[in-house]
């Protein structure tokens, strides 16, 4: 079985990946065509992340949700609010 190694570029650059589609959520957001509670497929496809990612973020506690009737719902509101607690300037 290959072992893959991850680097701390590939964990950069998967940070970057993540904060652009959470910044296309909230455009989405801020032109009044988005939902105030995403499903996870919805979630997902505006991230451009795996259910698996997706399943991570909740797990360790980054993105809240909750459930009702077995559908999870994430608020755009919490997606925001972790864009602006993880929001990174660069500078060249």
């Amino acid at each position: 079985m290959p072992t893959h190694v991850i680097t701390t570029d590939d964990l950069r650059d998967f940070k970057i990946e993540l904060m652009e589609g959470f910044k296309q959520l909230l455009s989405k957001q801020a032109n009044g065509t988005l939902k105030r509670y995403l499903r996870s497929s919805e979630v997902m496809e505006l991230l451009n992340i795996s259910s698996g990612t997706l399943q991570n973020l909740r797990v360790n506690g980054t993105l809240p949700y909750t459930k009702m009737g077995g559908i999870l719902f994430y608020d755009t509101e919490d997606i925001q609010a972790i864009m602006k607690k993880n929001k990174v300037d660069y500078e060249f």
